[in-house]
């Protein structure tokens, strides 16, 4: 092999390295690009969603008040986004219904899963008369609203101590739980 053959074979490889390096950076700019656009899609579904459960918790609202005074636990009061931070750390209940001696603080989803109970009772329930200090005297009870439930979540939350409520076509929201039940205080 002489010099020229050597030179000629270094140059195609050289113009192959080239020509990956730009395909590279064509590949580079071209994820940029995608990444951008998912990060637009990804901001809207989130905006979607919690446009989604404000609109949830707005139909659940007017009517749950009634379902509870049925079961015998009066409502004077409710609010919607009660929201309370303490020391870098937030507690958010999306209903709350008072009254005198008790309350009950209601965490709404679309779709309720396993998870969403165990968060509402570690991140909401348990913490609630610290970030509340108003309610220290009341009894807290706690309770899930849904319009779909996935593995078995209101069986969970009920037997959790939980008021489980759904959609119902009469009073639009009911609670699920049978008469026997005895919701846990916190």
């Amino acid at each position: 092999m002489n010099s020229d053959t050597i030179e000629q074979d270094f140059q195609r490889v050289w113009q192959m390295f080239k020509e990956t390096d730009r395909k590279f950076e064509e590949t580079n700019r071209i994820l940029k690009e995608n990444l951008k656009e998912s990060d637009k899609y990804f901001r809207k579904v989130r905006e979607l969603d919690r446009n989604w459960g404000k609109l949830v918790e707005a139909l659940i609202r007017p009517s749950v008040a009634a379902q509870f005074q049925k079961r015998g636990i009066r409502v004077e009061g409710s609010g919607q986004r009660e929201e309370r931070k303490r020391g870098g750390e937030t507690v958010e209940t999306d209903i709350l219904l008072t009254d005198a001696d008790s309350l009950v603080a209601v965490e709404v989803k679309t779709t309720l899963g396993v998870q969403d109970v165990d968060e509402h009772i570690e991140n909401h329930l348990n913490p609630f008369k610290k970030f509340f200090p108003e309610y220290k005297d009341k009894k807290v009870y706690g309770a899930v609203a849904y319009i779909h439930a996935e593995e078995n979540a209101d069986r969970y939350a009920y037997k959790n101590g939980l008021f489980v409520l759904t959609f119902s076509g009469k009073d639009t929201v009911k609670i699920k739980n049978d008469r026997k039940f005895v919701p846990k205080e916190w």
